[in-house]
């Protein structure tokens, strides 16, 4: 496993305790701090040496953690990114929704990994309420609150809001799986006039969960408190307790008798819950997305949504007035009746139209189309500019590279002899779709076959063998009648597209471009 070093920007209140835990991990490789009597200590006590920002950005270092104030997080990520880091920043991503977005943009095309530190998205007890939630155990999610209480740490730059709410907003967000249609929020500015010291955050889903996020710094006790209410039962994830306290589900029913609800409380479940740090789980799932070129579970885009219900919080404050989030703010489009689990890429420009389904792991490219009732997943991969057609599903061993179309109701499977009773996952066969290849309406492709780039497949065909770059596959098993050009045009025996004039040869039965002044055959 290859070795990551980090460098952490920020040695202050929080930044200590990441220097702390990437050095426990053997990944700490630098410090930066402005005061230098705290870069100081840390590089002496964890025995690496302390280097300026921009000594930072010119070395080798894999990623910089950033735990600098608010208002420097996008520009000391955007730097970060630009010079080929990867970036690890703390919430929030940044303070301006604009900023956020250029991030998430800038990231994608350097092709590095951008994480914020919603830290309690990787407490143990948060992700075992998250499976108990997939598993049913709760039924169908009615209502969510959160309380966030304290007697300070007061701040002078940042509002209650801003400071205690993102971890919040974050979990909300991630049980709830979208942003929430409206945002309304009240609260009282007692020892600053300028400053909110309480606050009262509204959230109303498209899907009928409700929820609200009560944070301040004016409270005599310590209370940090998750509950989570469904239609099968209740849990509540309270960080004050001890690690066998945290997590409770309370099986409580509703029943009806004579058209009036009547409580039937039942005992209380204790969720054991093993015991970690929460920000050492999060420092190595860091490390982990650099080394396995993953998408972090708190990612950019992540971050990007905990900071829109933020900012239409921060305006719902100042006007008074119910807030309607701009709900297209994903760099695709996706219907309202279409689904994205969990766990999926998806492209800028993407569209997913009606009744689709994208499931958890897949990976799909830019400027896609796919059409009506498309079943993609899990874990496909599907390049840029690729058109999946109405009725098609894309299983499990797929893969389509760049500019693949798909036709109406073509086929795709991925095991030879199945049985409804017969359990065969251990036996799905791949399927590889190069670059440029046309699929017809209609037509069926075998698991197990490779489909060379730019080929045609007739509506119809089925295919039971690999296809060779540019050939055209016609019948029922499909056989090879000819040649096809990048362009899609069928070739005469001279070889010449008559779209585009690009001359072919055969070599070895094979068909290769002639490229003007190249007198080398290179394979298209």
């Amino acid at each position: 496993m290859p070795k990551i070093r980090v460098s952490v920007i920020g040695c202050g209140y929080w930044g200590k305790n990441l220097v702390r835990n990437f050095a426990e991990l053997g990944a700490l490789g630098a410090v930066c701090d402005p005061n230098p009597e705290l870069a100081s200590k840390a590089s002496k006590e964890y025995n690496v040496p302390s280097l300026t920002f921009e000594e930072i950005l010119k070395s080798d270092i894999d990623g910089v953690v950033i735990a600098a104030p608010a208002a420097q997080h996008y520009e000391l990520s955007h730097k970060a990114l630009t010079s080929g880091k990867h970036v690890f920043v703390e919430k929030p991503l940044s303070l301006k929704i604009e900023e956020a977005k250029k991030l998430c943009t800038l990231s994608a095309q350097m092709d590095k990994t951008l994480m914020v530190g919603h830290l309690l998205q990787y407490h143990p007890a948060f992700l075992e309420l998250k499976q108990l939630i997939a598993k049913g155990n709760l039924g169908r999610l009615l209502y969510i609150y959160s309380n966030r209480l304290n007697l300070g740490k007061f701040r002078n730059e940042e509002n209650i809001l801003w400071s205690f709410a993102p971890h919040d907003i974050s979990m909300i967000l991630s049980l709830a799986d979208n942003l929430p249609e409206a945002v309304y929020a009240t609260g009282t500015c007692h020892l600053n006039p300028r400053i909110h010291d309480v606050t009262s955050t509204h959230l109303l889903f498209k899907n009928g969960i409700q929820a609200h996020i009560f944070v301040s710094w004016l409270h005599p006790y310590k209370e940090q408190k998750l509950v989570v209410v469904g239609d099968r039962g209740m849990a509540v994830f309270d960080d004050g307790l001890s690690w066998g306290e945290k997590l409770k589900i309370f099986p409580h029913q509703v029943t009806w008798i004579d058209g009036l609800p009547q409580p039937e409380k039942a005992d209380v479940i204790h969720i054991p819950i093993e015991v970690a740090e929460p920000l050492k789980i999060e420092c190595q799932h860091f490390l982990d997305c650099i080394i396995h070129h993953q998408k972090p579970r708190t990612d950019g885009p992540e971050g990007l949504r905990v900071l829109q219900v933020l900012d239409a919080a921060q305006r719902s404050l100042s006007s008074q007035e119910n807030i309607t989030l701009n709900m297209e703010t994903l760099p695709y489009f996706s219907h309202e009746t279409a689904l994205v689990d969990p766990g999926c890429e998806i492209g800028q420009g993407t569209k997913i139209w009606h009744f689709s389904h994208i499931l958890k792991g897949t990976k799909i490219g830019e400027e896609c189309v796919i059409g009506q009732n498309v079943m993609i997943g899990p874990d496909v991969i599907i390049g840029n500019r690729c058109k999946i057609q109405n009725n098609v599903s894309l299983y499990k061993g797929v893969t389509l590279e760049d500019g693949v179309f798909c036709g109406p109701s073509c086929v795709f499977t991925n095991v030879h002899n199945p049985r409804a009773e017969v359990e065969r996952k251990d036996e799905f066969r791949p399927t590889y779709v190069e670059k440029g290849v046309t699929i017809g309406a209609n037509a069926t492709i075998i698991c197990g076959n490779r489909l060379g780039a730019y080929s045609l497949i007739g509506a119809g065909a089925v295919i039971t063998k690999d296809v060779k770059p540019h050939a055209i596959m016609v019948g029922n098993p499909a056989r090879q009648i000819g040649w096809v050009s990048h362009a899609g045009e069928k070739l005469k025996d001279d070889l010449i597209c008559p779209r585009e004039g690009t001359r072919y040869h055969l070599v070895n039965e094979y068909l290769h471009e002639i490229k003007e002044n190249d007198t080398s055959l290179k394979t298209a």
